[in-house]
């Protein structure tokens, strides 16, 4: 940023923002400077494991990445290759400067080295990984993903560079690999390693069956000395800082940032980051929650001028305390046990974000950054980081690999820690809790639910009144690899506590609020609200929920208790009846069809904008595919098919049209129909 004197300026052009207050710029600086010192002290180590690569015109350039792939012998034993694992053998799909990194065979030596060249040179092959296994790139013989993971777990399985990626003077250069740069990666010895256990089993880890199954094995040599040789300089840097006359706390906090920065290097400095080959970028570990299996992966120079870098990362903290409010709020941070009363507080105002049910195994992945925080930051915190590994046994999280009867488990804990927030929730300010749970069937002792029912049912059996709903797009619509499903939004469910007195009423009292409140509530969301309609279903829930919650109770005249799944079978009717006006007794599967043209036509859309209308309608997006076939469910995206799909099956034996009977929507029957008088004369 530039300061001036009245302030300070961030960006450029339109987003430009003047800052009236200077905020922490003198931290910033420091961390800037010792970050700076750091670098070249790590380099006076370590630099020779980071040699420049020589262009075609023998001008030496930085490197950015190395790119590797996965290897394993092949099994052929006429072969006797290592077969490299690719998904790809295109770094570069950028236009103008396309690459392919073309496998050279040396059958006599039994060796694989890889040339790197342009499009103009030839045709990229497809990449060896295959859907159930490899392919050798040498000898044709498939191999199974048993075979892998029987190899790897074996200590059998290597590493391979493919490319070498380096700033060029208007773009990214793809070099081939040299004997020096494949030397300079093998050289390296790291002094000391982060041990611990990856769980045996997590549902957002899965290396462990590759026997990636300590910490330590996730990184390749050279980047577990590069990051231990950045640890290790946090006690120079405290050296150096009692050195310019600063006290104990500055130093600490200045040790903290950067420890936070060295996080940032192990994410994007592991052997599971891969490399983008559109956006010609190193992309960290966790672009999403969870470690899964990178057959190709990128290394970081962390001493580079561009990328994933050292510098990077530390200016990247710095730009942030530089304009932290300082002298406006006061934060406290505390760790504590969310299902415990919160004694010395109270009338608070609740945003959180809770677990959602057993999606993400927070605890097991945490330990990725903690082995490395530990070895930075235990004699500054020694409270924080007093065990090996993170503790989980009170992990809010319904955890079937760590938990007998987790779902259980999850179901108390939740509902402790809601009622313990709900004795301190505001009188005045409504609370907020955000979740974007993929409403997946959950079947407990016979019972199937959802993780979205079981939360709305925590939170109203804890005390809470539900008063809207609103969809906000917080989440991630796109997939990385482009071939997983992702959600496209959070709903915030807006809450406050029920009056003690609030009066129990029959369902049927219930049933007749609904009918008469609903249609003015859907009005208000669709045209004063302009929700989409993929979020439309997921938004009644709240005007729904708000006359469900206001009550202590809902029966039937029995005396049994209306529950929340019931409730939200009513809402959805309501929803049904309100959109009948145009789809009238369409079953769900066309209703869904018809809400999904209104948005994208015949065009791509995400899978979490489908799956978040799908549930709401209480059907699946891989039914749709799969079982009624009108539409694909394809690497993230979701595609109705046009009306020439629904070609007669006489005509093409290869057509998807079949004698459904009952089961054909009338979506379907629509399109065949339309496609007889458009195409079958």
């Amino acid at each position: 940023p530039d300061a001036d004197p009245l302030g300070m300026t961030v960006g450029k052009g339109r987003k430009a923002q003047k800052l009236p207050w200077r905020g922490a710029s003198g931290l910033a600086d420091d961390i800037r400077y010792y970050g700076r010192w750091m670098r070249e002290e790590a380099f006076k180590r370590i630099g020779h494991l980071y040699p420049t690569v020589k262009d075609e015109n023998g001008i030496d350039r930085t490197v950015i990445a190395w790119l590797w792939t996965r290897t394993i012998p092949c099994a052929n034993p006429a072969c006797g290759v290592k077969m490299p694992i690719m998904t790809t053998f295109q770094p570069s799909k950028k236009t103008n400067n396309r690459h392919w990194t073309k496998p050279v065979i040396d059958q006599a030596a039994r060796t694989i080295s890889f040339h790197v060249q342009n499009y103009k040179d030839g045709v990229p092959k497809e990449g060896t990984r295959i859907k159930n296994g490899a392919i050798c790139i040498a000898c044709d013989n498939p191999v199974t993903l048993d075979y892998i993971r029987e190899l790897s777990i074996a200590g059998k399985m290597g590493e391979q560079m493919t490319t070498v990626v380096a700033d060029g003077d208007k773009q990214k250069l793809f070099i081939s690999p040299t004997d020096e740069q494949i030397r300079a990666a093998s050289s390296a010895t790291p002094d000391w390693k982060p041990y611990g256990d990856l769980p045996q089993q997590a549902r957002s880890i899965s290396t462990q069956i590759y026997g990636f199954t300590e910490w330590h094995k996730l990184f390749t040599d050279r980047q577990l000395k590069a990051i231990t040789t950045f640890v290790d300089l946090l006690k120079d840097v405290r050296n150096q800082l009692e050195s310019d006359v600063a006290d104990t706390e500055y130093s600490n906090a200045i040790i903290t940032f950067f420890a936070l920065a060295i996080g940032k290097l192990a994410n994007s400095g592991s052997s599971f980051s891969i490399w983008d080959s559109t956006g010609q970028a190193v992309k960290i570990t966790f672009t999403r929650q969870g470690i899964g299996m990178a057959w190709d992966f990128a290394e970081a120079n962390p001493f580079a001028s561009t990328g994933k870098n050292w510098i990077a990362h530390v200016d990247g903290i710095a730009k942030l305390v530089e304009v932290l409010p300082l002298d406006i709020n006061h934060g406290i941070a505390f760790q504590a046990d969310a299902s415990k009363p919160l004694s010395d507080q109270r009338e608070s105002t609740i945003i959180t974000d809770p677990p959602y049910y057993d999606n993400i195994h927070f605890a097991d992945s945490s330990d990725f950054f903690y082995v490395w925080l530990r070895s930075a930051l235990r004699d500054i915190y020694p409270e924080l980081f007093s065990s090996m590994l993170t503790p989980k046994e009170d992990e809010l999280v319904a955890n079937r690999f760590r938990f007998k009867n987790a779902d259980h488990k999850f179901e108390q804990q939740m509902n402790k820690a809601l009622e313990s927030m709900n004795s301190i929730a505001s009188s005045e300010f409504p609370s907020c809790i955000f979740y974007a749970y993929k409403q997946q069937s959950i079947v407990h002792e016979g019972a199937t639910s959802t993780g979205w029912e079981k939360m709305l049912s925590a939170l109203i059996d804890s005390g809470f009144q539900i008063t809207r709903t609103w969809p906000v797009q917080t989440e991630l619509t796109t997939a990385l690899k482009r071939n997983q499903n992702s959600l496209a939004s959070s709903i915030v469910i807006v809450c406050r506590p029920r009056p003690e007195d609030a009066p129990s009423v029959i369902r049927q009292q219930f049933l007749d609020e609904l009918a008469d409140e609903m249609p003015a509530a859907l009005d208000q969301l669709t045209r004063g609200g302009h929700i989409a309609p993929t979020d439309l279903a997921q938004s009644a829930i709240g005007p729904g929920m708000e006359i469900y919650s206001k009550y202590s109770s809902v029966t039937y005249i029995s005396g049994e208790r209306f529950t929340v799944r019931d409730a939200l079978v009513s809402i959805n009717l309501e929803i049904q009846k309100y959109d009948q006006r145009e789809t009238g007794d369409l079953d769900a599967e066309s209703q869904f069809c018809v809400t999904w043209l209104k948005q994208h036509g015949f065009e791509e859309g995400e899978y979490g904008v489908a799956e978040t209308l799908s549930k709401a309608k209480n059907i699946d997006v891989d039914d749709l595919a799969d079982t009624h076939e009108i539409l694909t469910s394809e690497n993230g995206k979701v595609q109705l098919h046009p009306i020439d799909y629904y070609h007669p099956a006489e005509h093409d034996p290869d057509s998807p049209i079949n004698d459904r009977g009952g089961d054909m929507t009338a979506w379907e029957a629509c399109f065949r129909i339309a496609y007889h008088l458009d195409y079958g004369r």
